[in-house]
């Protein structure tokens, strides 16, 4: 499937989820009848009775599809800052708003991504930060944390913060071309 082709489903388990936009935790009940609107970034929106919901890849199960686990990079020699950098960038586009389906990196949400030494040789950190397309968005929370979480899984990487910022405000003009394109803003 992929991330536009909406699918039905039957969910098969209990299941948590978190409500979209309010980020707000909840059990989809099994039985219930489902609409697959977004799989990407290894989460998927589900659409149940007009609300939509977001549920974790290694969840994927109670939606009849095989569990997402969770990505690892590793790199091609030791770790470096530079390929730390480049994984970082490419981990961060692997996170996606439940509600557009364009990653938080081509949306213009990513302002920094610093990659630092952590005190041994080959151990980084890296420091991020990052803004939300509305400030009173519930979700902001759960999609730093998922970046963090993914950032956490490149090797070398022993610690990461994510922080949320306002200062520049996002505006449709940070979202890059090709994403403009996909979301017919050209």
């Amino acid at each position: 499937m992929n991330s536009y082709t909406r699918q039905e489903v039957v969910v098969s388990r209990d299941v948590p989820a978190v409500t979209v936009p309010y980020g707000s935790p909840v059990t989809i009940e099994a039985g219930c009848d489902a609409v697959i609107t977004q799989q990407l970034g290894g989460t998927f929106t589900v659409m149940v009775e007009g609300n939509l919901y977001r549920i974790e890849g290694v969840d994927a199960d109670a939606l009849g599809l095989e569990p997402i686990e969770d990505i690892t990079h590793t790199h091609d020699g030791p770790a470096t800052a530079e390929s730390v950098e480049d994984a970082a960038w490419t981990m961060l586009s692997t996170c996606y708003d439940p509600e557009i389906p364009v990653d938080i990196v081509n949306l213009g949400l990513v302002y920094t991504c610093k990659i630092l030494p952590a005190g041994a040789p080959e151990r980084f950190r890296i420091e991020v930060e990052m803004t939300l397309t509305a400030p009173g968005c519930g979700m902001g929370t759960m999609i730093a944390d998922e970046a963090r979480n993914k950032l956490l899984n490149i090797e070398g990487v022993d610690e990461v913060t994510v922080d949320l910022v306002w200062d520049p405000p996002w505006s449709r003009e940070m979202i890059s071309e090709p994403a403009r394109l996909q979301l017919g803003l050209l």
